[in-house]
């Protein structure tokens, strides 16, 4: 089956009490049993709803898995991950990574034993050097949040495998219509579904997606046991999202190039983050893995200045200061201040993420009244 039709069809059928086409929510939070333990797979809705199930289903055939996981928020499901370590383990993750990721790692997991290095993963010399005997998982983001920078899944999966480690990729920005980490090696596939796969701006929601089952038996362990569970509504309204996910990704990769080939020539812009752009680091291998480039971009200003980069983002009229990115609309956001305030100076400037850089999430909008607001906004 082909993905523009798995968006659609994967795991969904007719409702078979009515014939509906569409999955109805089934909003209950328990379920009638004929007798004592006989639920039929159905008992309380933590640890099982029909319309979360369907999604699920939908989600695993997506990224080419055999299980899929929801939870409440991609941070729930983040969380759900680390808890399959325990003290002692290590985690080796990208040094340019989603604030959130890197806020978990640092101010909870830390506390309870568990040690993160953090290095710039599409050097696998540096991350090599930080392999031990109590290597456990490796954290990877691709393309990474917000400096767009390309790692090598199969490099990394095949390293992790050496080590008897865990690969995790976190798929958010390129999505299963761009890129598929299952099918390079890796074990888990991360989403904040709250993003492209949405795709509307009005869920928030996380999933990881496995081919093995009993590593989705152990994380459904924890789904259940520590219960960051999405409702029935939120799971209605991501498998709608979907089913037009192949369709939104073409024009936000189309209408992202066009952005980046403008901003690339443009007279007053220093530099920009994207890995379609041939003289991008990450264009070769961008290319192999992906089959499109996306619609996330970051650029930063000639002179560097916080106070010009704000007032850009302050000129918008068709892009929307607004934090989170994958929805329909172009969003323009601050990340030094908005989604990685929670990494110290210091880190963030190591990775280039300076104080002025943009963060752009192209949207479906016409690629003309986008450049036209990009062109008003930078003066």
């Amino acid at each position: 089956m082909k993905f523009g039709t798995k968006v659609i069809h994967a795991g969904v059928e007719p409702d078979p009490t009515t014939g509906a086409i569409m999955t109805p929510i089934y909003q209950t939070s328990t379920y009638v049993q004929a007798s004592p333990g006989d639920h039929q797979g159905y008992e309380y809705a933590r640890t099982q709803n029909p319309t979360r199930a369907v999604l699920e289903k939908n989600l695993a055939s997506l990224e080419n898995g055999t299980h899929a996981r929801c939870f409440a928020s991609g941070m729930a499901a983040v969380d759900a991950i680390i808890k399959l370590l325990k003290p002692g383990d290590e985690v080796i993750s990208t040094n340019d990574l989603y604030g959130g990721s890197y806020r978990i790692f640092t101010k909870i997991f830390a506390n309870y034993g568990i040690r993160f290095h953090f290095v710039p993963m599409n050097n696998l010399e540096a991350v090599k050097e930080k392999v031990t005997d109590k290597t456990r998982m490796f954290w990877v983001e691709t393309p990474t949040n917000p400096m767009m920078n390309v790692v090598d899944i199969r490099a990394i999966a095949d390293l992790a495998k050496e080590q008897d480690a865990w690969t995790v990729v976190d798929n958010t920005f390129a999505t299963p219509y761009l890129q598929n980490p299952l099918d390079l090696g890796a074990d888990m596939v991360i989403h904040s579904i709250t993003k492209y796969l949405g795709g509307h701006s009005d869920t928030v929601m996380g999933s990881v997606i496995v081919k093995e089952t009993s590593l989705d038996e152990k994380l459904g362990f924890i789904q259940n046991s520590c219960g960051a569970v999405p409702g029935p509504q939120d799971c209605f309204l991501v498998l709608r999202g979907i089913k037009t996910l192949h369709v939104r990704m073409q024009r936000h990769c189309e209408n992202g190039r066009k952005v980046a080939e403008y901003l690339a020539n443009h007279a007053k812009v220093d530099r920009i983050y994207y890995p379609g752009l041939e003289t991008s680091d990450g264009y070769e291998v961008a290319s192999k893995q992906m089959r499109d480039f996306g619609g996330m971009l970051s650029f930063v200003l000639k002179g560097d200045r916080m106070e010009d980069a704000f007032r850009t983002l302050e000129q918008f009229k068709v892009f929307a200061l607004a934090e989170s990115l994958g929805g329909v609309e172009s969003l323009a956001g601050h990340p030094a201040s908005m989604t990685h305030a929670s990494i110290p100076e210091e880190e963030r400037v190591k990775t280039g993420l300076s104080n002025s850089l943009i963060r752009l999430s192209v949207g479906i909008e016409d690629s003309n009244d986008l450049i036209e607001d990009l062109e008003q906004a930078i003066g």
